[in-house]
């Protein structure tokens, strides 16, 4: 049997700040490469899902406790489709039942189509202090290819709007790396970004995903896959543009001014805690990874079955789907792969003291190894990847997994 989740009735007593992280999964429509749990013509739903989200945070009170809420994220599906009133409340229900850090990062994902100056506005009044954009290219025909719904003006629209409304910490998402995306096309669509002077950019190789629209139509033969090489001259040509601009490369896939990261995505990549809320949503608790359940209604009813438990002296999660207890060797090798994704790479210092193991008396083999390679660089206080190392870094994070024990006879 799974173990559970931390059941709501178990107070914590550290004092660690903690990361919220809110699924909206609601679309006008579902992009051919998105593997997200996203749903299109789902808008109905959301004043009901709204305070469903709030019911949820209610019952995760106790398991929180006073700990400091350091960065609140909302993510989908498009957040931005949800009106300035729904999310008002979701954020005035949560700061009313989790403690909120005074300087607290709250992001919100945006798609450039549903943005305008007035709905800004209302989301910088309301307490949202980041904001970002999912442009993923300033060229209108790889915008089609997409299956995105808005032009290459739109999204400049957008940015200014957010400009407009107060927004002076601004991610812009884009894609590189399309079938057949020579390198000048994709050069010209980070120059029109790097015009706009971003506070931060996240920047992402298209992937295929198994079961979306685009597996499908390259398995048959309808479009072209991504060339990996072609993807790794985009890359290194990025790292070199964006460090000319002046933007930092802290992460794997993500740049940013100086004082700009993303202070939620980073609890992630340092293996802290967070709580997710909303259908799909993961999160990190007290040495558990665990989930809620997809689909939006199903949710709405589980998370209202298990507030009726409470009430019947039962505390149980019915709105989790799936939960793992993280094994020592896990945690370690969780710490290293999300670490390791960080420019700054892995402290060997915190690692030793937060597991009580010098990282190299764990992977001394494999750090070996893959230093040979030149993927690896190791120093007195940290490792990290190298610069080839990052365009290769699924080779390493492979091998630093736990593997199963072989069967015996």
């Amino acid at each position: 049997m799974s173990p559970g989740p931390p059941s709501c009735y178990d107070p914590r007593v550290t004092s660690d700040p903690i990361g919220l992280y809110l699924h909206i999964p609601f679309c006008t429509a579902k992009c051919g490469y998105c593997d997200f749990n996203s749903y299109a013509g789902h808008e109905h739903l959301i004043p009901s899902y709204t305070g469903t989200l709030l019911k949820e945070a209610s019952l995760w009170r106790a398991t929180v406790g006073q700990r400091p809420v350091a960065t609140v994220f909302f993510g989908g599906g498009t957040p931005s489709l949800s009106p300035v009133d729904e999310m008002r409340a979701i954020l005035d229900g949560l700061r009313a039942t989790f403690a909120f850090a005074p300087d607290a990062e709250v992001s919100l994902e945006a798609n450039p189509g549903s943005l305008s100056e007035q709905y800004l506005r209302g989301l910088r009044e309301a307490g949202f202090n980041r904001l970002s954009i999912g442009v993923q290219s300033f060229d209108d025909e790889e915008l089609v290819v997409l299956d995105r719904i808005h032009t290459a003006a739109q999204a400049k629209e957008a940015y200014a709007a957010a400009r407009a409304a107060g927004f002076d910490n601004v991610n812009l998402d884009l894609i590189y790396g399309l079938p057949e995306q020579p390198l000048a096309a994709w050069e010209r669509s980070l120059e029109q970004a790097l015009a706009l002077a971003p506070e931060h950019l996240s920047l992402y190789a298209l992937t295929v995903e198994e079961g979306t629209p685009l597996a499908r139509d390259i398995a048959r033969g309808r479009v072209t896959p991504p060339d990996a090489d072609a993807q790794a001259e985009q890359y290194e040509w990025t790292q070199d543009r964006l460090a000319r601009a002046g933007y930092e490369q802290y992460e794997i896939s993500n740049w940013a001014r100086p004082g700009r990261r993303c202070a939620h995505n980073l609890l992630y990549w340092r293996n802290r805690e967070y709580l997710g809320l909303g259908a799909g949503a993961h999160s990190y608790l007290d040495g558990v990874r665990f989930s809620t359940v997809l689909l939006p209604q199903r949710y709405q009813e589980l998370v209202d079955e298990s507030l009726a438990g409470i009430e019947d002296g039962r505390g149980v999660m019915r709105q989790v789907a799936g939960a793992e207890q993280i094994t020592p060797e896990l945690a370690m090798a969780d710490e290293l792969i999300l670490g390791l994704r960080l420019v700054e790479g892995i402290s060997r210092a915190a690692f030793a003291d937060r597991y009580g193991r010098d990282v190299r008396e764990v992977y001394g083999g494999v750090i070996d190894e893959f230093t040979g390679y030149g993927l690896l660089e190791e120093t007195a206080t940290h490792l990290r990847l190298t610069r080839r190392g990052r365009l290769l870094s699924n080779e390493l994070f492979q091998r630093l997994l736990p593997q199963p024990a072989e069967a015996t006879a």
